[in-house]
């Protein structure tokens, strides 16, 4: 969907996807939250339409302020292009409902900018409602501060809206969804959004 659309009408679900829109001038996702679809998200949004954004898309989404937080400069301050494992560590979610609570995922980010952050009330809210998706974390699933590769709080990879239809999250499981491009752990991400969608 081009970005000068203003209509989501037959649309069961959006996703934001990763990339850099408008070159990341001011912060990422900072201009592209402005773009006229993004009226059309919001609205989307408000009847209960899923959304999920990847890597920038997330960054769109909390500069929209779909989701909580913000994605800040990495704590190294360098852009990482590196595998990165996951777990997963809500399974009511529409993008990961098909894989199983404590699985870890190899999904590859690419950023600047995917330091998560919010004010520490936000964190407890996320925490205790179970809207914390991904943690970064060792090969064996165990949540270490070397495992971040950003610097993110909590080591959060991915997180939920209060009403469950708005989901972020850094990695890009796109990237690992055929063999050929190195795995396929991304599938469990896009499984669960069409187990989802089909049982609506």
């Amino acid at each position: 969907m081009w970005h000068t659309e203003k209509s989501l009408k037959g649309y069961d679900m959006v996703v934001l996807p990763g990339g850099f829109s408008y070159g990341d001038y001011l912060r990422a996702g900072a201009i592209a939250r402005f773009s006229p679809v993004m009226g059309a998200v919001e609205e989307h949004v408000k009847r209960g339409g899923l959304v999920l954004g990847i890597c920038n898309g997330f960054q769109i989404l909390t500069e929209a302020h779909l989701l909580p937080g913000a994605l800040i400069h990495n704590d190294s301050m360098k852009f990482i292009c590196k595998d990165t494992f996951i777990k997963v560590e809500n399974t009511g979610s529409f993008v990961t409902r098909g894989a199983e609570k404590g699985k870890v995922l190899r999904v590859p980010i690419a950023h600047m900018e995917g330091r998560y952050t919010a004010p520490e009330d936000t964190l407890k809210e996320l925490e205790d409602n179970g809207r914390i998706l991904f943690r970064y974390c060792e090969r064996d699933g165990t949540v270490t501060p070397s495992a971040n590769p950003n610097g993110s709080a909590r080591n959060i990879a991915g997180i939920l809206s209060a009403k469950g239809n708005v989901a972020g999250m850094m990695p890009h499981p796109e990237r690992v969804c055929e063999p050929e491009l190195g795995g396929v752990d991304g599938l469990a991400v896009f499984e669960s959004v069409l187990n989802t969608l089909s049982a609506a």
